[in-house]
């Protein structure tokens, strides 16, 4: 990479560097862009992937695992696109095509992925849509289970208020992914409000969109700090902390466990969607990518902290409600058992049983523990931490097990309103940097695309929304399941191994070093080197290896609702549904092969025209002029090897 020199920010003042491209766009601010890279990769991930993963994970031995990658995988690899697209200014097809031809379908497979996680991604913003509008309403409409002619629904009786809302008010689910059904108005209203949003958003590129970023992405902490401050005045929300920081190091010995971390590392930093290095390549030649790539990581790391906690604070609060009620019951029993008959004195509890609510859950549960097992009836131990313990994965974590907590909090509309306004604000920021991971790279690549960008975004926002009505059927959500599983994550895993291997081994990590130094005026510690060849490289390829392994290990399952019984099952894939996972992955890891052989083809094609054109002109020489023609050729032999060479010394350039 030549070091090209750039503008700086506007109103800061102009650096004595060389030249760049005029026409390429930039931030108006430091803050603009650390808005944007936040907003991108803060997102849903932040606020229930990471907290499910600690809380199912050992919680304070899951965190520091997750340091541990962060520091050597995570940020890394995060600096590498940084500075990938702030030295060569362009998407995520020309920066890989800049360093090697044969390498431009790295580029195209980002942008394969991040149009299939825009589809399912803004899914995700509808129902957060669809709940925003819901929470404008007292009580909540998943507060109580409905009733009708004057008998309680059996599928809501069987479950939860807020499972029957989600399942069968909100999705109105199938019993199985085979059962497609009709489609859902309220999701498809939502979906389309959520592409207009977007559309909106992004119209003029990050002009337009960093505006709205101002918002979306300063809104969320706003919102988490107050429900951690009213969470911290809950009770429970010492032993929800507790929970949350206890450490249990044996976690660390299981591969799953350090699987399951790498992902997240993986996930939180937006890795090989391309849109990393849209956003840097938008910044000055000499802004100091470094330093940004420690600043967004430490942002991102403490807001998957901070929404952890606040999911724990929330969840104790929940679970001793539980507890709490689960005394009440167990009470009441004991109770019509002392009233029914005579019981052994022995047995009887020094707490004042006559009031139920009065019973403080430790000392029914140290009285349960001496005598619970030899009390006549069904008495349960309220065991405050199994309760804890009761995790719900995935969106399960937002739409049913959050909301049922913030349905217990006094003024809960206006809870409940500020939480799905912070969803769809954390959305909209991760969808405007996948989009522009889409929209960049085409139109740095396609002239036509460039002249007609308002036409190709909105264009494209058209078509995400007629191909995301598939996610708006009844059983839409178990398709939105397959997607976030299996469409982004091995492709994208595959991307980031080619990104780190292009760099450190083919073009080289001291040479890509040298062109850092050459951005910043000092060079980065060279453990760098030996990170992004070595360690990066081999956890990458350690998670490929793992993540396929478990694919073909275990049949893959998706969590499906059962009416008749009002509860989620795990139930394997079908086979066409295998077929379509299998589709998607190849489709989306496939331009990396075809770019490849096309590269190979267009070689061996400009070697056979060379050939051609140096033996057309060595027969007209001979022609013309046969007293001169080992002159001639000897001329042309010399002409044409040294063609060869400046060719073969470009294509050895380009390949190191």
């Amino acid at each position: 990479m030549e070091n090209q020199g750039s503008v700086g920010y506007v109103g800061e003042e102009i650096q004595p560097v060389p030249s760049e491209p005029a026409a390429r766009a930039g931030w108006n601010t430091k803050m603009e862009y650390i808005l944007a890279q936040v907003g991108l990769c803060v997102g849903f991930g932040n606020i229930w992937r990471f907290p499910y993963l600690c809380h199912q994970n050992g919680g304070g031995s899951f965190l520091l695992l997750y340091v541990l990658l962060l520091l050597t995988v995570g940020i890394p690899l995060f600096f590498l696109e940084l500075a990938t697209g702030q030295a060569i200014r362009q998407g995520s097809i020309g920066a890989w095509k800049f360093f090697s031809p044969r390498l431009a379908g790295i580029g195209y497979s980002s942008c394969v992925v991040c149009f299939f996680a825009a589809l399912y991604y803004n899914v995700i913003l509808a129902w957060s849509l669809f709940y925003l509008g819901s929470s404008f309403q007292y009580p909540l409409p998943w507060e109580h289970c409905p009733v009708e002619g004057n008998v309680t629904v059996p599928e809501c009786k069987k479950s939860s208020p807020t499972s029957y809302f989600w399942y069968r008010k909100a999705l109105d689910i199938t019993d199985s992914i085979d059962e497609t059904g009709t489609f859902n108005p309220y999701i498809v209203g939502s979906l389309l409000a959520a592409w207009t949003l977007v559309c909106l958003g992004m119209f003029k590129g990050i002009k337009t969109s960093v505006k709205v970023m101002y918002f979306s992405s300063i809104f969320p902490y706003v919102v988490l700090f107050c429900f951690l401050v009213r969470g911290l005045m809950l009770d429970g929300a010492l032993e929800g902390i507790i929970f949350m920081f206890y450490p249990k190091l044996e976690i660390w010995a299981d591969v799953q466990v350090w699987r399951q971390a790498a992902t997240q590392v993986f996930y939180t930093f937006s890795l090989g969607l391309g849109s990393n290095i849209v956003y840097s390549s938008y910044n000055p030649k000499n802004n100091n990518c470094h330093r940004d790539a420690f600043t967004v990581s430490m942002i991102n790391f403490l807001t998957s902290v901070l929404a952890t906690l606040v999911v724990f604070v929330v969840l104790g609060f929940h679970a001793k409600n539980k507890a709490v009620a689960c005394v009440v019951s167990n009470i009441k029993q004991l109770s019509e058992q002392f009233l029914s008959g005579p019981v052994d004195i022995n047995l009887m509890p020094s707490f004042n049983y006559s009031d139920p609510s009065a019973v403080a859950l430790e000392d029914y549960r140290a009285w349960f523990k001496l005598h619970g097992d030899q009390f006549p009836g069904n008495l349960t131990d309220c065991d405050l931490e199994k309760e804890m313990q009761q995790g719900v994965e995935g969106t399960g974590m937002a739409f049913i097990a959050f909301t049922e907590a913030i349905s217990l909090l006094p003024g809960s509309p206006f809870w409940s309103a500020l939480f799905f306004l912070m969803l769809l604000n954390l959305g909209l920021g991760s969808m405007f940097g996948i989009m522009e991971g889409i929209f960049t790279p085409l139109t740095d690549r396609f002239e036509t695309l460039a002249q007609n960008k308002i036409k190709f975004r909105v264009f494209t926002c058209i078509i995400g929304f007629v191909i995301g009505l598939l996610f708006t059927q009844r059983c839409g959500n178990y398709f939105v399941m397959m997607f976030d599983d299996y469409s982004a994550s091995l492709p994208l895993i595959i991307v980031v191994v080619f990104e780190t291997f292009s760099v450190s081994w083919l073009y080289g990590a001291d040479r890509f070093l040298d062109d850092i130094e050459g951005m910043l005026g000092w060079r980065p510690h060279v453990i760098y080197k030996y990170l992004w060849k070595y360690v990066c490289l081999l956890a990458m390829l350690g998670l490929l290896g793992a993540t396929t392994i478990h694919m073909f290990i275990k049949r893959p399952t998706y969590m499906a609702w059962n009416q008749e019984k009002g509860s989620e099952e795990y139930l394997e894939y079908p086979d066409w549904a295998l077929a379509v996972m299998a589709l998607l992955i190849i489709f989306a890891v496939m331009p990396v092969p075809i770019a490849l052989i096309h590269a190979v083809l267009m070689d061996w094609t400009r070697q056979r025209a060379r050939d051609s054109e140096a033996s057309q002109y060595s027969i007209v020489s001979t022609s013309n002029n046969c007293g001169s023609l080992m002159t001639d050729m000897s001329d042309l032999d010399q002409k044409t090897k040294t063609a060869a060479s400046v060719s073969s010394t470009l294509d050895m350039k380009l390949l190191k």
